[in-house]
């Protein structure tokens, strides 16, 4: 709440039901209709395999996170934790890998959704699903919640469909889901990284923990039910599409659900899947803008960046310089990117991210600690395997943005300093 001569607070609007919706808005679709392709590339029908291999990692990742949010129920998620647990150092770390990568995967969903809108202008129509839904985060997080709500609503109806349509399509064949090892244990490795990008949207409910009612009670419970549901409709949706297609059909089409459904009797179904597939995307992209915003908000507040970024609107209670800033670098990117090479820089950034948070959670005092060290270790280690297996170019090109950071920081602290003996 706003005080007289204080700054302005963010509001605590959220229960469970939509930091449920949250996590699920952050997560459904991104995998479905992004991720999928380059995945199946990398391990075949060993898809599934690295789905399951995604989902523990996931999972040791979101206990980890869970347990910190209930800690420390405040905007920036692993930033703070980071910070708090490991040192200012490491904070800043998880922050920027944070900021960059779900910058490049805001870009790589404004650009999925500009794909299936307007095929044949897609760039124009990701610019402008970057500017509506960053006016629609800026008019803050209530207004975010509902419409996530909306496109997660119709994003389940549209994959219910898909499978509805690739199971009783008459398609499918058995012998499309193996061999699962063909492509080797890398190949399943590198898939898994990049499935992890489908993932890590369970975060962006600890990301505002600022803004959730109750946060110790209903963050622990909102991010395992949220990533347990995303789990079980990836598992369906990846076998469906694998049956029908067949795990080179899956790699080499740009619409795989679409596609599946395409290939059977009931393909009537597929321009259906085209609206599920916009809807996936900005439900995704509308967390995650919200997300980045929070966490460039908690990186301000301690002068990690200019702190102007720190400024909160005193109507619409939200960092709306922030905002503003990320959906005009959002813009910019979808003018030049490539959305297959977003997956693999964005998950690298992610990954970087969770692996700090993981960290994190094994310094925890056992008083704070919900669920026990070897969570969080394997949490850990999987964060550094998926890194190690992705794509060289995105591991190389996140570590050297990683590495201009911390070096504009130490310039910038060096400066800080001189100006203090002066």
């Amino acid at each position: 709440m706003a005080t007289p001569d204080g700054p302005v607070a963010l509001r605590r609007e959220l229960g469970l039901g939509d930091a449920v919706l949250v996590g699920l808005g952050a997560m459904l679709g991104a995998g479905v209709f992004a991720a999928f392709g380059p995945a199946a590339a990398a391990a075949g029908a060993g898809l599934l395999v690295a789905l399951a291999v995604a989902a523990v990692v996931a999972y040791c990742n979101a206990t980890s996170s869970a347990q910190l949010a209930a800690v420390y129920p405040q905007a920036g998620g692993t930033y703070v934790y980071g910070r708090r647990q490991l040192g200012p150092t490491w904070g800043f770390v998880a922050g920027w890998g944070f900021v960059v990568g779900k910058t490049a995967s805001c870009a790589a969903m404004a650009l999925t959704a500009g794909v299936y809108a307007w095929p044949g202008h897609p760039r124009l129509a990701a610019v402008v699903a970057a500017a509506g839904l960053t006016a629609v985060n800026y008019r803050g997080v209530a207004k975010t919640a509902a419409a996530t709500r909306v496109l997660v609503a119709l994003t389940l109806v549209v994959l219910g469909l898909v499978l509805v349509g690739s199971f009783a399509g008459g398609a499918t064949d058995p012998a499309r889901l193996s061999p699962l090892t063909g492509h080797g244990a890398y190949g399943m490795l590198q898939a898994a990284g990049l499935l992890f990008f489908a993932f890590a949207g369970y975060a962006r409910i600890a990301t505002l923990g600022e803004e959730v009612r109750d946060p110790a009670r209903t963050i622990p419970r909102a991010v395992p039910l949220a990533l347990g549901i995303v789990v079980a409709i990836y598992a369906l949706v990846a076998v469906s599409v694998l049956l029908v297609l067949g795990a080179d059909g899956v790699a080499n089409s740009v619409a795989p659900l679409q596609e599946a459904v395409r290939a059977g009797s009931l393909h009537v179904l597929a321009p259906l899947v085209r609206v599920g597939a916009v809807a996936a995307s900005l439900g995704v992209l509308l967390s995650a803008m919200a997300g980045v915003g929070r966490t460039t908000l908690a990186m301000a507040r301690d002068r990690e960046l200019p702190v102007t970024l720190a400024a909160v609107h005193p109507r619409f209670a939200v960092p709306h310089r922030a905002e503003l800033l990320l959906g005009a670098m959002v813009i910019v990117v979808v003018s030049v990117a490539d959305i297959r090479g977003a997956i693999g820089f964005s998950s690298t950034g992610v990954l970087v991210y969770y692996a700090i948070a993981n960290a994190s959670a094994w310094t925890l005092p056992g008083h704070a600690r919900r669920w026990r060290r070897p969570v969080a270790a394997l949490g850990l280690l999987g964060c550094l395997a998926l890194v190690a297996t992705l794509p060289p170019a995105s591991v190389l090109t996140g570590v050297g943005i990683l590495i201009v950071g911390l070096l504009v920081r130490m310039i910038l602290q060096h400066h800080r300093r001189q100006k203090k003996r002066e």
